[in-house]
């Protein structure tokens, strides 16, 4: 057979992944400013002796390590995804980004909780001015990238037949997106639930509200970091795929009574695409391309394998 004529049945498994995406361009501003942020915190605590500048410098930059995961995470399914050895393409670089970046988060979270029981029992003094200083820094640089990577909305126009669904889909399913989003907005939290409870211990004298407020802040970043996980181990597992869209597949392959859908698979390869392998039983069998047919173009699906047999009264008695 002639490889020209092959090709018409060829396709790429890229799905959309050798372009860069808005969430990375997003992310490397935010490591920007977040890294910047972490070397005059870090300038400023050795010049003037502050531990707590010199302690929320230390901060910003785990923090900033983690933004360069999922930074990492992009470029690198960006540049992998011809790469034949990822069979369905690089799209879950992304979603293990996300895992990853949600694992930190949970750490975090511990570290906050365990540091904040220790200053429960055993409360040291705070310079409240200083401080205030500091978290409320923090929070408009961290509410700056909050705003920075919470922007869903962009201008990508392309409609080529591969990948005319992806941009309907990504920004709702782009987990290194959110775990980039969750660990600034965690951030942004720690600061203001920080400020709130510097208030209270300078002008009411509560000091315990400051380690208090650091256990909420470390409950809630734990929650989110909880979700985040379960959302992409999910992905990371092939869990099937969400039962409307299974829905969809079955009532557009049965509308007519002759077919019916016996197997289905339907698992993500990427943010907001999916694959989908059917195996169809018919009393008048037609080719697979005959049902791939009737699946609805708007669906996010990028790969449908379909399997064909023949019913036969013989085989149900």
């Amino acid at each position: 057979m002639k490889e020209e004529i092959l090709d018409r049945w060829r396709h790429s498994h890229s799905f959309g992944q050798d372009r860069k995406r808005p969430g990375e361009i997003r992310t490397l501003v935010v490591i920007v400013i977040t890294a910047s942020m972490m070397v005059v915190e870090i300038v400023a605590g050795i010049a003037y002796g502050s531990m707590a500048l010199l302690a929320d410098g230390l901060h910003m930059g785990s923090h900033a390590v983690a933004l360069g995961i999922n930074a990492f995470a992009y470029v690198y399914a960006r540049r992998h995804a011809h790469n034949e050895r990822y069979s369905f393409g690089t799209g879950k670089v992304n979603t293990l980004g996300g895992y990853t970046g949600a694992i930190l988060l949970a750490v975090f979270a511990a570290m906050m909780a365990w540091e904040s029981i220790l200053r429960l029992l055993s409360p040291v003094e705070i310079a409240f001015n200083q401080a205030i200083f500091v978290a409320t820094l923090g929070l408009i640089v961290n509410g700056a990238s909050v705003v920075i990577l919470g922007e869903h909305h962009t201008q990508d126009h392309d409609h080529d037949h591969e990948h005319h669904h992806l941009h309907d889909h990504d920004h709702h399913h782009d987990h290194n997106l959110k775990s980039a989003y969750l660990h600034v907005l965690a951030d942004a939290l720690t600061s203001l639930l920080a400020i709130v409870a510097l208030l209270i211990g300078k002008y009411f004298g509560a000091v315990w509200m400051d380690p208090l407020m650091g256990i909420v802040g470390a409950l809630l970043v734990g929650r989110w970091s909880v979700g985040l996980l379960k959302s992409t181990s999910a992905i990371l597992l092939d869990e099937q795929g969400e039962t409307e869209l299974e829905n969809s597949i079955r009532e557009a392959i049965e509308v007519d009574p002759a077919h019916r859908v016996v197997d289905l698979h339907v698992w993500t390869v990427g943010p907001g695409i999916s694959a989908a392998i059917l195996s169809i039983v018919s009393r008048s069998p037609q080719q697979p391309q005959y049902f791939k047919a009737l699946i609805p173009e708007h669906l996010p699906l990028q790969h449908v394998s379909v399997e064909v047999q023949e019913y036969e009264e013989s085989a149900s008695n």
